[in-house]
């Protein structure tokens, strides 16, 4: 279960933006959040589960030991009332605390460290959180099916399906989260988000004139002056009836001018479909490279786990595989963002 929970979080890895944190000036921490997942699903008994995937950097160029203020080096808040507690990587030095957790490990410079955790809230109660990193922006998936959230304290929005190992999951991106600043996510089982056909249709608006009817009658000024009938009568072309030659006229225009847009669209429409096959290939490439890339991580894990590899090959291994995934992520930035 473990292991598909990190593979699941390393595919989310692939799909967040790379934005720049605006808030980081307004703190003196040289430590902040650069991925923040929430996997939000209701339990058997009525309780809400949460999986949490978060990576804290350390931008400076010193080791980071900590605040100064506090025990251990990165502070995690809990949720009041939050149980079942379970830290989903054992690699980590952690200590409990009151309200949470610490990590006691220092951070090198320009290094960060992820934190995979789970934790249980009581049924009835919301996800009351407090950041105490800087974080633009924060994922919260919940499984298709099984509910919506709600965010208050913080700005949010629906970003719609997204889809992982055939499972769709409905994202919420929440931003606006002040550091210390206490936000609830409020999760209901039963309450399903409307469906990208209905947003539509609800955004979809008409409109129709409610005035009443009028009608105005003028005497229309004459449209020709002697001046004009006289040039046409001394023309060449004064045998013509001049109304079915300007009339004749105007759809040779009107047809040249068709006939011009017609091939010009046409060849931009073609151009947009080879350019439109380039690109899907390429992303469908890029994809696949994803699955053999997270497949490949699986099987490490699981050589590692049976103590078929040394612990030696399977780091130097691991890392590669993230140099890749990071690389993918660069090709995969410009469709996704």
């Amino acid at each position: 279960m473990i292991k598909k929970i990190t593979i699941f979080f390393l595919g989310l890895l692939l799909l967040l933006p790379i934005k720049p944190l605006s808030g980081l000036a307004a703190t003196n921490s040289p430590v902040s959040i650069d991925l923040n997942y929430l996997v939000v699903s209701p339990a058997e008994d009525g309780s809400t589960n949460v999986s949490v995937m978060v990576d804290y950097t350390n931008s400076s160029a010193s080791e980071y030991k900590g605040d100064g203020k506090g025990e251990g080096v990165i502070k995690v808040d809990l949720p009041e009332g939050a149980t079942n507690f379970k830290l989903l990587d054992n690699k980590i030095a952690t200590k409990k605390v009151d309200n949470g957790f610490v990590t006691t490990d220092p951070i090198e410079p320009n290094q960060n460290v992820g934190l995979q955790y789970s934790y249980s809230v009581p049924k009835g109660k919301g996800i009351v959180l407090k950041l105490n990193y800087p974080v633009q922006i924060m994922q919260v998936l919940v499984p298709e099916g099984m509910g919506s959230v709600e965010v208050k304290g913080a700005d949010s929005s629906n970003q719609g399906l997204f889809n992982f190992d055939n499972k769709n999951y409905w994202e919420y991106a929440v931003d606006g989260i002040q550091v210390n600043q206490p936000f609830t996510i409020d999760y209901s089982k039963d309450k399903q988000p409307p469906s990208t056909a209905s947003n539509a249709n609800a955004n979809t608006k008409t409109s129709s004139d409610s005035g009443g009817t009028s009608s105005v009658t003028k005497t229309a000024p004459a449209f020709h002056n002697p001046e004009h009938i006289r040039l046409w009568e001394e023309s060449p072309l004064h045998s013509f009836n001049p109304h079915i030659f300007l009339i004749v006229l105007l759809a040779i225009i009107i047809a040249g001018i068709s006939y011009y847009a017609y091939f010009r669209r046409k060849a931009k429409l073609e151009e947009q479909r080879i350019s439109s096959d380039k690109e899907e290939n390429a992303f469908k490439l890029l994809m696949a490279k994803q699955k053999a890339i997270l497949e490949k991580i699986l099987e490490l894990e699981e050589s590692h786990d049976n103590g078929e590899i040394a612990e030696e090959y399977y780091t130097k291994k691991l890392g590669a595989y993230k140099e890749h995934l990071v690389q993918v992520k660069l090709g995969l930035r410009k469709f996704v963002e």
